[in-house]
């Protein structure tokens, strides 16, 4: 049997010769020989390479079995790794990664690939880094793209600075901050409706087409700007065009070098799948505990997170729970959830958008999200056909921070007026669309028409957009989103026509439009 294992091994070390080695083979040959050497054995320029004299160990282990993404390992007796460490295996000279799960007797640990294992066989070493996977942190991380493992996939170069490890206690209770504490986005629908709470956590809930990227990029571009804040983007399952597609919009939007985008795509094994949301949130938590800086942390799709857990449960052999699910999903959503807090040295705001199966509020997976979460922002279909952006619905979407306690009682108020007067006009819909509007009391017409200027400004030009509508981006400060709403709940803009409030900042530009339309008259 050791015999077969060496030969197996010799041949394996044959076959990765270079191409230019394999190319003096018969000429019938050469086609098919250089195309598998370009499959199997060409090395990933995106990847780490193998070098074994980085990491300073205690033990070596030997590879027992192999099955998928599990990988069980046997080392010495007072050598055996602790749980979540990462164990480095060479595979054909690039470097794999392993996470210890469980220790399951007779000196022999179950770990979670955080790569393909195809390759791997049994007696190979594997080397206990002494430590768990460790994530890039510093300023330099800004701009760039790392994987699960902080390998850099942008083809710059490897980073060579600070690391820390993924896995960490959330804050002491000393450390938290109780005061709760608005932060201000210079987006109207967003402050008035659904205020964020600094250190707080909102669902994005949203479909394809509605506008989540461009929201996502506007508020990384408010922060920056407005709080010298960062933003840290966790690509959870995400897919590899989509992920591609958004970093290159963030090269156009200009706000890449205040970004760090962590990437576990969909094709990777359940273990990068569900450590990426870890890596992106100690990147997210060095800013705020050595910089002193407000972070925002978009997590898509934190539903992913839940998959990925569920199914290395299932191949841990756990029994599962609800639905299926891993019997440690609120314990797992916990560990990370309770992380993104605020701090006396500065706050993790998170944006999560969050997949429900089915439409299903009750399945355990959003469920649990949920207990979790401060607010939600609901962007509608209907509403983005009408061309207001962004399009979010007001009457759907919701925040524990709108309390008159929190935000005071002229925000609460405006806030309340603004969604009574739109509920109103829902209600109203249906009558105009048989009787029309002649048949509305004047009261009701009233509310209609206030309730269109409402709708209508509710958008609002982005500052990432200037290039495709020509509309220069405007950062609405709350007091003037207050006071421009509380003028058109008062009646103060009854005489103006409702196309003017579309795409406007402050109530200010639209009574500047207003005026020069009667001056041209």
């Amino acid at each position: 049997m050791a015999k077969n294992t060496k030969k197996i091994s010799d041949d394996l070390v044959q076959t990765t010769k270079p191409t230019k080695e394999i190319k003096t083979k018969a000429s019938t040959k050469k086609d098919v020989d250089q195309t598998k050497t370009k499959i199997v054995h060409n090395k990933p320029s995106l990847v780490q390479s193998f070098d074994p004299t980085k990491y300073k160990t205690k033990s070596v282990g030997k590879i027992v079995q192999v099955l998928g993404p599990v990988v069980d390992v046997k080392f010495d007796e007072n050598t055996i790794p602790s749980i979540y460490d990462a164990l480095v295996v060479n595979n054909h000279g690039i470097e794999l990664i392993l996470e210890v799960e469980q220790h399951i007797g007779d000196e022999i640990i179950r770990t979670i690939s955080m790569g393909s294992t195809d390759g791997l066989i049994r007696g190979q070493d594997v080397i206990n880094t002494g430590s768990p996977i460790m994530a890039p942190v510093g300023k330099e991380v800004l701009g760039r793209m790392f994987n699960v493992t902080g390998d850099a996939i942008d083809n710059k170069g490897q980073f060579q600075g600070q690391r820390k490890p993924i896995h960490r206690d959330a804050p002491a209770y000393d450390e938290l901050v109780t005061s709760a504490k608005i932060l201000e986005t210079g987006i109207k629908v967003v402050d008035l409706i659904v205020p964020f709470a600094k250190g707080g956590k909102i669902g994005l809930f949203g479909g394809a087409g509605v506008g989540k990227t461009v929201l996502i990029q506007e508020l990384i571009n408010n922060i920056a700007k407005a709080h010298s804040g960062v933003s840290v983007f966790a690509g959870v399952g995400e897919r590899t065009r989509e992920g591609n597609d958004l970093y290159h919009e963030f090269i156009e939007a200009g706000v890449l070098d205040k970004t760090s985008l962590v990437f576990g795509q969909m094709n990777e094994p359940p273990g990068a799948r569900m450590r990426v949301a870890l890596t992106a949130l100690t990147i997210a938590e060095y800013f705020r505990d050595e910089n002193n800086m407000d972070v925002l942390l978009f997590i898509d799709n934190i539903f992913r997170f839940t998959q990925a857990g569920s199914e290395v449960s299932a191949l841990l052999g756990r029994m599962p729970s609800a639905v299926g699910y891993q019997p440690t999903l609120s314990t797992e959503m916990g560990s990370l959830q309770e992380r993104i807090t605020s701090t006396k040295k500065g706050s993790i705001t998170s944006v999560q958008a969050v997949y429900v199966p089915a439409d299903d509020l009750t399945d355990p997976a959003p469920a649990t999200t949920f207990t979790h979460l401060d607010g939600r922002i609901v962007l509608d279909r209907g509403i983005a056909s009408l061309g207001i952006y962004p399009a979010v619905d007001p009457l759907a979407s919701s925040s524990r921070m709108l309390d008159s306690t929190i935000v005071g009682d002229e925000h609460y108020n405006v806030a309340m007026g603004v969604q009574i007067t739109l509920q109103k006009y829902k209600e109203l819909q249906s009558i105009i669309a048989i009787l029309g509007m002649d048949e509305l009391s004047e009261e009701d017409k009233l509310i209609v028409s206030r309730a269109r200027k409402i709708r209508n400004f509710l958008s609002q030009p982005f500052f990432v957009g200037e290039k495709f509508t020509g509309r220069p981006g405007v950062f609405v400060k709350v007091g003037d989103t207050i006071r421009s709403f509380k003028a058109i709940l008062d009646g103060e803009c009854d005489e103006i026509p409702e196309i003017l409030f579309m795409n406007a900042g402050t109530i200010d530009d639209v009574l500047e439009t207003f005026a020069k339309q009667v001056k041209t008259k």
